[in-house]
């Protein structure tokens, strides 16, 4: 890798180096501007004032973002490493909105997903033992995935089945015009929303409603002592403290030098 590719990895993705501390502080103050401005460019009264110096200030911080986004391509010796990871699909994302609402007007709110890029700041501030716990609570979801899939079959099947029977109950009278719209009652009633837009007029129609309520709740703490068992099952685990600066993979080998998927060069925590 040549020394300039290597300094611009130093400076933009490294929080070692004063450049470095300097490169992301300015960046998260820029991604905060150019939220408030997507945010204010939304209200009306703002729009037809300062319409203009909005357009302008979003281009500004889209063009800004594109520049540092190629220069973070160009800087890696994998670009795929960079491409591919979190942050990278979220650079990525936070400015093509701007670009596509040349053709298509409005598009451009959509930056607003910029927000999810001042996660950066766990590295700017040194918050590694915030992002070891966002670790343990993946792999707790990654680990009971298929408990989850089971329990949402189940549920599915349950809106199913007393949907349809709400639909022979009540009828179009009282709302239930088809199927699927019943289905829509009972997992509004089931997950205890209540929008009160569809209601059972009959008698056995109200006493089936209210034992949906009552499945509800029972339901709702399911997916939550799934995972806090397997969340305190992850804790037990041993963790591996490097992360890789460019890809954020962390499955890393213990007191290696580079990363084994970018080879990127490891900072430890």
């Amino acid at each position: 890798m040549s020394r300039l590719k290597e300094n611009i990895k130093i400076i933009i993705f490294g929080t070692n180096t004063k450049a470095g501390k300097l490169f992301d502080e300015v960046l998260i103050v820029s991604i905060t501007l150019s939220i408030i401005t997507v945010l204010l460019d939304s209200v009306e009264s703002y729009n037809e004032q300062y319409g203009n110096i909005f357009y302008i200030a979003e281009w500004i911080f889209t063009i800004l973002f594109t520049i540092e986004y190629f220069l973070r391509i160009y800087s890696v010796r994998l670009p795929s490493s960079y491409v591919f990871s979190f942050f990278g699909i979220i650079d990525l994302l936070s400015i093509i909105p701007t670009y596509i609402s040349v053709l298509f007007p409005g598009v451009q709110a959509l930056s607003v997903i910029r927000v999810l890029r001042v996660l950066r700041i766990f590295r700017v501030l040194k918050l590694f033992q915030y992002i070891g716990e966002a670790k343990y609570l993946k792999a707790a979801l990654i680990s009971s995935k298929r408990k989850i899939y089971v329990f949402l079959f189940v549920v599915i099947n349950i809106v199913i089945i007393l949907g349809s029977i709400m639909y022979l109950i009540e009828g179009e009278k009282a709302g239930y015009s088809s199927i699927p719209k019943s289905i829509y009652w009972a997992i509004v009633t089931l997950t205890t929303v209540g929008y009160g837009d569809i209601a059972p007029l009959t008698a056995l129609g109200q006493t089936i409603s209210a034992v949906i309520m009552l499945i509800g709740y029972s339901i709702i703490i399911i997916p939550t002592g799934i995972v806090t068992t397997e969340l305190t099952y992850s804790k037990t685990k041993p963790s591996n403290d490097a992360t890789c600066i460019v890809c954020d993979k962390d499955d890393l080998i213990n007191d290696s030098l580079y990363c084994r998927h970018c080879g990127a060069k490891i900072e430890q925590n």
